[in-house]
């Protein structure tokens, strides 16, 4: 079983995502797929957003993913064509989907 298929949706692991801006090509796939989470900012990069949908710009800022949105963030990362968003267990900050999942 590799590690994606160990952190799917209903295991009950906390996860988090992060975006790599300096990766970001702007293309807005991840705001398509989960607005709840990402959105574009002025700069047309895509950042994380907090629970209370505040814009997270600092660089590596992470904000947890709800567990009715993992297969969203999920198929995010997998279609991003930058690859530069990252979802990992928060207990040993392992990715688990993402270009460093294994």
């Amino acid at each position: 079983m590799t590690v994606q298929e160990e952190a799917g949706p209903g295991d009950g692991e906390a996860l988090e995502v992060w975006i790599d801006q300096d990766l970001c090509t702007g293309d807005g796939i991840c705001v398509q797929y989960a607005p709840e989470v990402f959105e574009l900012d002025i700069d047309g990069l895509a950042y994380v957003k907090s629970a209370d949908d505040e814009l997270l710009q600092q660089p590596g800022a992470t904000t947890p993913v709800p567990l009715p949105l993992l297969r969203d963030v999920a198929d995010s990362a997998k279609e991003c064509p930058g690859d530069c968003i990252h979802v990992r267990r928060v207990a040993d900050r392992v990715e688990v989907y993402g270009p460093e999942a294994s």
